[in-house]
């Protein structure tokens, strides 16, 4: 979805590397997704096909049309944020109801998480900076 890094946002350290998705001319839409997984697929090497499960949906959605990027962070005590960004509502729904994504989400709540929420929002308002350096 991005080639952002999980962002170690509870010891406050910071990767110039690591750069937001860009601001877009609203509106646009903002799919929030926010999870805590399940003790075993939440630890690293973890069984059960959750790490290529996450790389194939990161191919099958930047093949919709209208995908902006993806940004993801989370943090020592397991909590994940993930948040898609979609140029419209149709794209939106094209990935809510691909039948790839779908099983996924079948399986994860079936074996990878212990609790998750989703909002989709309208952003009606975007602006980014980026300090100079040199």
């Amino acid at each position: 979805m991005s080639d952002h890094f999980i962002a170690p946002v509870a010891d406050g350290a910071s990767d110039a590397s690591v750069v937001p998705v860009a601001a877009y001319e609203p509106p646009y839409y903002a799919v929030v997704f926010t999870s805590v997984k399940t003790e075993e697929s939440g630890r690293e090497g973890a069984a059960g096909g959750y790490g290529e499960t996450n790389e194939r949906m990161e191919e099958l959605v930047e093949k919709i049309p209208g995908y902006l990027g993806m940004d993801h962070a989370g943090s020592p005590g397991g909590l994940s944020i993930t948040v898609g960004y979609f140029r419209d509502a149709d794209a939106v729904e094209e990935w809510r109801t691909n039948a790839e994504h779908r099983a996924a989400q079948r399986r994860g709540r079936a074996e990878w998480y212990e609790r998750y929420t989703l909002h989709v929002a309208k952003v009606e308002r975007s602006h980014g900076f980026e300090r100079e350096h040199g």
